[in-house]
């Protein structure tokens, strides 16, 4: 086990796309945990599109990193000290928001859940088993009403929650359109049972594109992007169509700026569509309603993820750079330990 504690601590706030400057190494000494705390040493990091909102001065859903802070950010570790009577050195715990970007973490209970490797390889649970699987699930199936027959538009398809999306959109029944960003990302999509994949970065018309794909008009749109993407569905809706907005990431370096660009409100009225945000937040009490379902998908063969899984925690902000610009292929985790490393 290490002697110190390396941390990932915010240096300045960015003014459009992130760089790695914006954050800087720092080591201490390795934190003692408190009554009913525990001291958990990270295996695997998460990094994920929310984490821009939350390195900007701007209001936002949830607090921000303030500079000098450790980076926000959930993680799934070992134990390796514990003052909490439920949890024991070599328990793995994963938590969604509260590890952060270091070797070790001081957690309590109530932020933790504990992790079942013989259900799933741990990375699953920070994605199919965890929000992301959660987030297309509720997306869709709540915030989305989705219906057998629908046709279903899902953006950043290949990424963490739209390889997710596809796949449960198949299993409700739907046909499911990915839209992506490379030849790669399109073969994977197809993969996974997406009925028709869409590259916007090759097409010249991507409204058109969409068209051809959707030639009864798109249904339910989850939306992971928004921009360009966004405004190319919208011309596309069916009638009563729902789009569910879950994530900007699209507008990643024009955080805090105005969201310029066309509007489509006509096109919602004609089609008596309704656009709703999503925060998976909002759906806390049912979150064990949501994995119990994807746990009997997984254990049944129907649901599939890949992993981008960058390595050393020297990694994590190169790692979430390639997340904000579409270069990874599947969940982007980065491994920072071995997944055992023996008795504390």
């Amino acid at each position: 086990m290490r002697d110190t504690n390396r941390q990932w601590r915010l240096a300045s706030y960015p003014e459009g796309m992130p760089q790695e400057d914006n954050w800087a190494l720092s080591e201490g000494p390795v934190p003692d945990p408190g009554h009913g705390e525990m001291l958990v040493r990270a295996i695997y990091l998460d990094v994920a599109p929310y984490m821009r909102a939350r390195i900007s001065p701007q209001k936002n859903y949830a607090g921000g990193v303030k500079v000098g802070d450790v980076m926000v950010g959930g993680g799934i570790g070992e134990v390796v000290r514990s003052n909490c009577p439920d949890y024991q050195p070599g328990d793995i715990v994963a938590t969604d928001f509260s590890f952060g970007w270091q070797d070790f973490a001081v957690l309590q209970p109530s932020v933790v859940r504990r992790v079942d490797s013989s259900v799933a390889p741990l990375p699953c649970w920070l994605d199919v088993l965890s929000l992301n699987g959660m987030t297309a699930y509720f997306a869709l199936v709540d915030a989305g009403s989705i219906r057998p027959g629908d046709t279903v538009v899902v953006s950043a398809a290949a990424g963490s929650v739209g390889q997710i999306a596809g796949q449960i959109a198949k299993l409700c029944g739907c046909r499911a359109i990915a839209i992506t960003s490379s030849p790669q990302k399109l073969a994977w999509c197809r993969e996974l049972g997406y009925d028709d994949a869409i590259n916007y970065r090759t097409e010249p018309d991507l409204s058109a594109a969409i068209a051809r794909a959707c030639p009864k008009g798109v249904d339910l749109f989850m939306d992971n992007t928004a921009g360009p993407i966004h405004d190319a569905v919208l011309q596309n809706l069916a009638i009563h169509a729902r789009v569910v907005v879950v994530g900007t990431v699209s507008l990643a370096d024009k955080f805090g700026k105005p969201d310029i660009g066309p509007r489509f409100l006509r096109q919602i009225l004609v089609a008596r569509a309704r656009v709703q945000g999503f925060l998976i937040m909002d759906y806390q009490q049912r979150y064990e309603e949501a994995r119990a379902r994807l746990v009997s998908w997984y254990r049944a063969g129907a649901l599939r993820s890949k992993f981008d899984i960058a390595e050393g925690l020297e990694s994590t902000p190169r790692a979430f750079l390639r997340l904000l610009t579409s270069q990874n292929l599947g969940k982007q985790l980065v491994q920072v330990a071995q997944e055992s490393a023996g008795p504390p």
